[in-house]
């Protein structure tokens, strides 16, 4: 049997000539909030990989993940039902389009709009 070689964990660089080089990992990755009347957000009603079931989708989010959870958690509260926040976008149980909307307009999201049949 032949021994596997673990690789190290590269973080991008591999060499620099520069002997004053300081390279932090993780700087720069911290996005900056979009004032809500700027952010374009879509309001979908999805029903694809879920067995038949209806859910409002929410996309088009640009922010730190924090501030978009809390958004995905007042929305849900707001309705009353369940839901996700994964991969930037945010999932409501049910059909709750027209809510959704209006909770997004009230909140100063002045570009939201439905999106889809």
């Amino acid at each position: 049997m032949s021994k596997k070689k673990t690789k190290k964990n590269r973080i991008g660089v591999v060499y620099s000539s520069n002997p004053n080089f300081d390279y932090t990992y993780g700087a720069g990755d911290e996005e900056a909030d979009v004032p809500p009347e700027d952010q374009n957000l879509r309001i979908f009603l999805d029903r694809k990989k879920r067995k038949g079931k209806e859910v409002t989708l929410i996309t088009g989010f640009e922010g730190s993940d924090d501030t978009l959870k809390e958004l995905g958690s007042f929305l849900k509260s707001k309705c009353g039902v369940g839901g996700s926040v994964k991969d930037g976008e945010i999932i409501i149980q049910g059909n709750h389009r027209d809510k959704v909307l209006q909770l997004l307009l009230d909140k100063g999201y002045r570009k939201t709009k439905k999106a889809g049949g």
